[in-house]
């Protein structure tokens, strides 16, 4: 039976993101940051990006424009910002392939990329027997998480999300949150062994990292293990106290161990966190039951 998929509540999203307020409001402006409804994974990789976008400099309106000019050239394209590279290259935000960069407002190309000089420089140099990294170890190691990053909404690319993730990692052992988005991406294909050295690795890199010690909750609670995943849930509150989803889930696994009391602390809190949640109604009816007893 195919797990049903994460869905992220906006508190969720600003955490996990970083948003801050004014960012937030350019995000909701574009229509990628829903005030209401829940977000899926790849709607975390477009908020990702709309945020990269605004970062070097480009405006909500230009964006606006080359994602409707996106929307016309290739209308079967459902998410625009996690679907195709973006780049912002003086006064206009470009589209990138492989092989060209391009104007989506025109279609008219801006520079063909030589692959075919690349391959021969690379080749030449190989023969010399001297390799030289393209890019400083940092720059490779964002490189591959934007493209893992991409790629970790689709499920078809899970396994591709992984091998970059990886890469990320041997460049950089100490980068917390690709281990554990390495963990995420084995933790939803079913491999909880490889999602659970994964999700210890993060943490071993930043023992602060909330969403790790979290994420190790969620697996012990999928794998029945209720004690571990107590004692992981509480990690993560001990790191991020309002980190509402922690709550949530400590409150159900709480119940399930016959705990209703506890339980309902973490209920409480958990609306006041997140009163507007989709999964408030859930939440006030385990404290309707547990007040009753």
């Amino acid at each position: 039976m195919a797990r049903a998929e994460r869905i992220f509540g906006v508190r969720e999203v600003t955490r996990l993101l970083g948003l801050t307020a004014k960012r937030a409001a350019q995000l909701r402006r574009l229509g990628v940051l829903s005030a209401g409804g829940g977000h899926t994974f790849r709607d975390l990789v477009a908020i990702r990006v709309a945020g990269a976008l605004l970062d070097s400099g480009a405006t909500v309106r230009q964006i606006r424009q080359a994602l409707e000019a996106l929307r016309r050239q290739e209308p079967g394209i459902d998410s625009p910002l996690a679907e195709t590279r973006l780049a912002v290259e003086g006064q206009r935000v470009l589209a990138q392939t492989d092989r060209v960069r391009f104007d989506p407002r025109t279609g008219q190309t801006v520079l063909a990329l030589d692959v075919g000089g690349l391959e021969k420089e690379a080749a030449a140099t190989l023969t010399m027997g001297l390799v030289r990294p393209l890019a400083p170890p940092a720059a490779q190691a964002e490189m591959w998480f934007e493209r893992a990053s991409q790629w970790d909404g689709d499920p078809a690319h899970w396994e591709d999300a992984i091998e970059a993730y990886q890469s990320v990692v041997a460049v950089d052992p100490n980068y917390a949150a690709a281990w554990n988005n390495v963990g995420l991406l084995h933790h939803r294909m079913g491999h909880y062994t490889e999602a659970q050295e994964a999700y210890e690795a993060a943490l071993r890199a930043d023992p602060k990292c909330a969403e790790a010690a979290y994420n190790l909750g969620s697996l012990f609670e999928d794998l029945g293990e209720l004690p571990g995943a107590i004692r992981h849930y509480r990690m993560a509150l001990e790191l991020s106290p309002d980190y509402a989803d922690a709550h949530f889930n400590l409150a159900g696994v709480l119940g399930k161990s016959g705990r209703n009391r506890e339980a309902g602390d973490h209920w409480r809190r958990y609306l006041q966190l997140d009163a507007g949640s989709p999964w408030a109604r859930i939440a006030r009816s385990h404290l309707e039951l547990v007040d009753d007893e």
